[in-house]
């Protein structure tokens, strides 16, 4: 009985939101996303960032690889039978030590590397929403400039990969170049020029 009357609540206020006049915008967020001049140029940043991290992980390889060439060299002159018992001591030691340091200079390295990963992913999910934010800005507020009681996004899919909006009749409701053209006017001069953004 509970389950029929919150089913006849939701089927009423659907009718009630359908019923009334409605008019309907669509945008294509991925297209606007895309080709808006602060994304091209969060991902230029974001790969000088990768690039200089690449850089240092390499160099602390580099010096790894060494080390372990020079571990190597004392291993061998530790087993050298032509040394004298307290050099091959010296050496084994010396071939201990360098061993320590270089399970620690190896442990450096992946934490340099897991931190450097998070640290992108994580800058990447945090400039991915400001954007977003600004762009449902500018589409709230042509929605209201236009009188749109509602925006759908033509580029969003189903959790099965599917589009949600199977069939548009209509490209006069198409916010999407508006929109883009609207947050693509602060551009600097040197960012690329936005693809699409003629309207």
């Amino acid at each position: 009985m509970k389950m029929k009357f919150v089913a006849g609540l939701l089927l009423a206020s659907l009718v009630t939101v359908f019923g009334a006049e409605q008019r309907i915008a669509t945008i294509d967020l991925r297209k606007v996303f895309d080709n808006y001049w602060r994304t091209k140029q969060a991902d230029a940043n974001l790969k000088d960032k990768a690039t200089d991290l690449k850089k240092e992980s390499d160099a602390m390889v580099a010096d790894f690889q060494k080390q372990q060439d020079a571990y190597r060299k004392d291993l061998d002159g530790a087993n050298d039978p032509a040394l004298s018992a307290e050099e091959r001591d010296r050496r084994k030691k010396k071939a201990e030590d360098a061993l320590l340091n270089l399970r620690a200079q190896e442990d450096r390295i992946r934490q340099f590397d897991n931190t450097s990963k998070t640290t992108l992913m994580e800058t990447q999910r945090r400039v991915r929403d400001q954007i977003l934010g600004e762009i449902k800005d500018k589409v709230k507020a042509r929605a209201r400039s236009g009188n749109y009681t509602m925006v759908l996004d033509t580029a969003a899919e189903s959790v099965n990969n599917t589009p949600f909006i199977l069939f548009n009749g209509t490209t006069d409701n198409d916010i999407t170049d508006s929109v883009l053209s609207e947050l693509n006017i602060s551009a600097p001069k040197e960012a690329p020029k936005a693809n699409g953004a003629s309207k």
